[in-house]
């Protein structure tokens, strides 16, 4: 039987020193839900390292580039609809390749060429790049 890595986590005073900010904002952050950490039994915020890149996304978005929470959050929630749409599309592709490779083969394959070659021709989407300031 295999062990399961436990999760990394960090207390919030950690963070804020990591981070360069003050325990204050990160439970601002919280009260905005734009973080969620995790809860000790004693109640204590836990970071997790999905949080903390979450967090560096905020800081990224409030300090470079001089979005408002509101716009954070809009921003996040945009990035977690998108994120489910690739996936989907993904899926939809997947699918109609299986689809595709289950048509028979034989001297009348023209249209079933013609949609593998539109298939496979269709790109999946690439993460959005991250522009760099000058």
């Amino acid at each position: 039987m295999a062990k399961q890595r436990a999760k990394a986590a960090y207390m919030i005073s950690a963070v804020a020193e990591k981070y360069d900010v003050h325990p204050q904002t990160l439970r601002m952050y919280e009260r905005e839900g734009l973080l969620q950490p995790s809860r000790s039994e004693g109640n204590t915020r836990l970071y997790t390292d999905e949080d903390l890149q979450r967090l560096e996304v905020i800081l990224e978005l409030t300090r470079e580039l001089g979005v408002n929470l509101a716009g954070v959050e809009i921003i996040l929630n945009m990035r977690m609809k998108m994120a489910a749409m690739q996936a989907q599309f993904e899926q939809f592709v997947a699918s109609l390749n299986d689809q595709l490779e289950r048509i028979p083969r034989g001297p009348d394959t023209e249209a079933r060429n013609t949609l593998m070659r539109v298939a496979r021709a269709v790109p999946a989407p690439e993460p959005a790049k991250r522009k760099t300031r000058v």
